[in-house]
């Protein structure tokens, strides 16, 4: 992707220009444009690649139909005509939600404060406010920083005062989700609003209804599952260890996720985001055993054995064993419950699947690590000989190629006697080939050859300073 960027305007003259200096269909003005910027390096992510409506008969310049709608739903706004906001409403998230440039141009032209001010509008209007935030919740994807204090608020309040209505709580809680994706300040500031209880009393709620709203719930998990996150590169620190202990310690948070994930175990979309929730969650030792405690742990195995069929579940699960074996007392245990048989088959079963590879390759390699005895267990149950065939099955994934080195050092580092039948399944030229192809394997992938006994050829680098070479 490139790196420059241009306005709306210019590329729109662009397109018109091909049309009438050139003579090209629509389409195909559109299409050249595109090559013309993209050869130039320029970032066409936020732009509306579409012919703009020709001029009218007096001259002036037509709009693109995102900017049409707009106008339409401000004049609606400014006559506070709640008849029609919902219809405005609802048009202008049919066209954010079709792509980012549709939204990026709607926010350039103050999208943000007339939905902010529609909004505002439907206090006693239910379902005006549901299109409110339909529409903020569409409008924001993409684009957090246009969210300010005011709507923040807006925002809190809503799940406040109607959280005994799932319908509004869950756009709220979309909202709130695009908000704080890639924005560290967002996310502080709505924990410091009071967010998290709002988001784990939204799963209670939900569950406490008989079964609940799965959509709600899924969006709740995946809500707190962001406040986790360190993804905002403006920011040299986040929060994100901090918001996760919040939610433990102040909200219950584990607890609730295992419950839930009970009340939805024959909801594959759920329970992934369930899991990918609560690996998140497992970032100190007393995590990881109360998630043992609580009965998260058996009913990750069972789920494992079930859902095999499941790509998302199966890469969550192996995702959150991975996590929960960070706390050695809790290797144990996920060995104890047969977990390994499951991981090894897991890997064989959706081979051709990269991230479960990756995530079945780093969880062996977490429950090897200091473990000697379940080094031996793996070695039975074919870990290593599924390690290698994930790197043969995938020679270009870096990740996997890995993860898959450090397995193989992790399990013989401790229990030299595996190193002969490692490598009488092929693992010295499976490693040495990663070691060549991806320079990030090369620490990893040396130290599993050294560990294995190979003979390592060490690479020199040149570090620029006198003394020449570094190894």
């Amino acid at each position: 992707m490139g790196s420059k960027q241009i306005a709306q305007e210019t590329f729109d003259e662009a397109v018109q220009e091909n049309i009438t200096e050139f003579e090209m269909e629509p389409e195909e003005a559109v299409r050249e444009a595109v090559l013309q910027f993209e050869a130039q390096g320029v970032d066409l992510s936020n732009i509306v690649k579409a012919v703009r409506p020709p001029a009218s008969e007096n001259g002036q310049r037509q709009k693109h139909q995102i900017l049409l709608t707009l106008e339409s739903l401000a004049g609606a706004v400014a006559e506070q005509d709640v008849a029609q906001l919902p219809q405005q409403l609802a048009a202008l998230a049919a066209q954010c939600k079709e792509q980012l440039a549709f939204r990026c141009l709607a926010g350039r032209h103050g999208a943000y404060a007339a939905v902010l001010s529609a909004c505002r509008l439907a206090a006693g209007h239910r379902e005006l406010l549901l299109q409110g935030l339909a529409a903020l919740a569409a409008l924001l994807d993409g684009q957090p920083d246009l969210l300010d204090a005011a709507g923040r608020e807006l925002l809190l309040q809503s799940l406040r005062e109607r959280r005994g209505d799932a319908e509004v709580t869950l756009a709220g809680i979309r909202c709130v989700r695009h908000a704080c994706l890639k924005h560290e300040h967002n996310r502080q500031a709505f924990v410091r609003g009071g967010v998290l209880p709002a988001l784990t009393g939204a799963i209670t709620g939900a569950l406490a209804r008989h079964g609940g709203a799965a959509e709600l719930v899924r969006t709740a998990a995946s809500a707190l599952r962001v406040m986790t996150f360190d993804d905002d590169i403006r920011v040299p620190f986040g929060h994100a260890h901090d918001h996760a202990k919040m939610i433990v310690l102040e909200n219950d948070g584990l607890r609730v996720l295992i419950e839930a994930a009970k009340a939805f175990r024959d909801n594959s979309a759920v329970l992934s985001e369930l899991c990918a929730t609560l690996s998140r969650l497992s970032v100190r030792n007393e995590f990881c055993q109360e998630i043992v405690d609580l009965g998260g742990l058996n009913f990750m195995v069972t789920l494992l054995a079930d859902c095999m069929e499941h790509a998302d579940v199966v890469k969550q699960v192996l995702s959150a064993i991975r996590a929960l074996a960070g706390n050695d007392d809790v290797k144990d245990a996920i060995v104890d419950a047969g977990a390994t048989e499951l991981i090894v088959l897991a890997i064989s079963h959706h081979l051709g699947n990269p991230q479960i590879c990756e995530q079945g390759c780093a969880a062996l390699c977490m429950l090897a690590l200091r473990k000697p005895e379940n080094c031996s267990v793996i070695m039975e149950g074919g870990g290593a000989l599924a390690a290698l065939q994930a790197m043969k099955a995938h020679p270009r994934e870096v990740a996997v190629q890995k993860q898959a080195c450090m397995l193989i050092r992790n399990l013989v580092s401790r229990s030299r006697e595996l190193c002969g039948p490692i490598l009488a399944l092929g693992a010295e030229v499976l490693i040495a080939e990663a070691r060549a192809a991806h320079r990030d394997c090369d620490d990893v992938a040396r130290a599993a050859l050294r560990d294995l006994g190979c003979q390592v050829e060490l690479r020199e680098l040149w570090t620029g300073q006198r003394g020449g070479l570094a190894q």
